[in-house]
């Protein structure tokens, strides 16, 4: 299939099939359009999502292989077990989203590239407001010293970035993230594109092929009014 970049404009919402992204960069789509709410769930729906950085153009991606954490088996060793067995941390949901995202852009370690420029929070929030994007908070007294954010559609859970000020913070988030899900018979969380620290934590990589197949069958899931409510979490 010819491997060129569509250009979008704000008038047509549309994506082009995810086969014809480019091989270098990987999984490189389109180009152009807009943050729209409308654009952002219709390119999560299809297995695509933004990402670029500030003075370049927007840029939407759908990499192969794609990365995944399967709930079942996320990655806890010893050390980490035995600080969640410390409980040294309150875990809610959707109890500090813009924070959380605000945090996540200002994170030490990406401080010099962001890809979460205000418009992009901007977007995310207004995500959240529909109850499409969603947040996991960790707490230490009333510190946020962790979290991490995606947009769900049903089952399907597309994290976009996470953060921590204080030890095994964004670890912590991502456990109860994968417990929450497996509580509701949700099988992957989506992690874009792996590195190192998803790799630790779990991640494996499939081939875009059988990632689309499995989040179709993700997003057919269709989960409880009440899954999102905003309260504290348990590992129980």
């Amino acid at each position: 299939m010819s491997q060129t970049i569509t250009l979008l404009d704000d008038d047509n919402i549309a994506f082009p099939a995810v086969e014809r992204a480019l091989v270098e960069p990987n999984g490189l789509l389109a180009i152009g359009g807009d943050l729209s709410v409308k654009r952002l769930i219709n390119a999560y729906k299809s297995g695509i999502f933004p990402w670029y950085s500030e003075n370049e153009p927007l840029m939407w991606w759908s990499p192969n292989p794609r990365a995944i954490i399967p709930v079942e088996h996320i990655r806890i060793n010893r050390t980490l077990r035995k600080f969640l067995n410390k409980n040294l941390y309150q875990v809610t949901v959707n109890k500090a989203f813009n924070q959380v995202v605000a945090l996540c852009a200002d994170a030490p370690f990406r401080r010099e590239s962001t890809w979460i420029l205000p418009e992009m929070q901007y977007a995310y929030q207004q995500l959240h407001q529909l109850g499409v994007a969603h947040s996991i908070e960790v707490w230490c007294k009333d510190e946020l010293v962790g979290g991490l954010y995606g947009v769900a559609i049903n089952g399907f859970f597309s994290g976009e970035s996470m953060f921590y000020s204080q030890p095994n913070g964004s670890k912590v988030a991502l456990v109860y993230l994968a417990h929450l899900m497996k509580q509701h018979g949700i099988e992957f969380i989506d992690c874009q594109m792996l590195n190192p620290f998803l790799e630790d934590m779990g991640a494996v990589e499939i081939s875009r092929e059988k990632f689309i197949k499995i989040k179709e069958q993700a997003i057919n899931k269709i989960i409880a009014e009440d899954f999102w409510q905003p309260r504290t979490l348990s590992l129980a």
